[in-house]
C-alpha cells in the first residue's frame, strides 16, 4: 500500500511540471489528488523560493516519511 501512495505522489510531481498538458477536471487526476492531498498537504509549509517559480518539497518529505513508516513496519514484524 505505501508503495502504490509513493507512485502516486512521484506520478502527481511529474504531472505538476506539465500543468498545462493535464486537465483537472479528468477523474483520474482528481482521484490521484485525493488520494496524495492528505499525505502532501502538511508538507506544503516547505516551499522555498518566491516569486513566480517557488520549490515546493512537499513531495519529497511525504515520501520519505513514508519510507520511513515502511521501514519501522517491517521492522516491527
Amino acid at each position: 500500500m505505501i508503495t502504490i501512495l509513493i507512485y502516486a505522489i512521484v506520478i502527481r510531481a511529474i504531472l505538476s511540471f506539465v500543468p498545462n498538458l493535464i486537465s483537472y477536471n479528468n477523474k483520474l487526476v482528481t482521484l490521484l489528488y485525493d488520494v496524495t492531498d492528505p499525505i502532501i498537504k502538511p508538507f506544503q509549509r516547505f516551499q522555498i523560493g518566491g516569486g513566480a517559480m517557488p520549490v515546493d518539497f512537499s513531495p519529497m518529505i511525504a515520501i520519505i516519511v513514508l519510507e520511513l513508516i515502511r521501514s519501522l513496519i517491517w521492522r516491527l514484524f
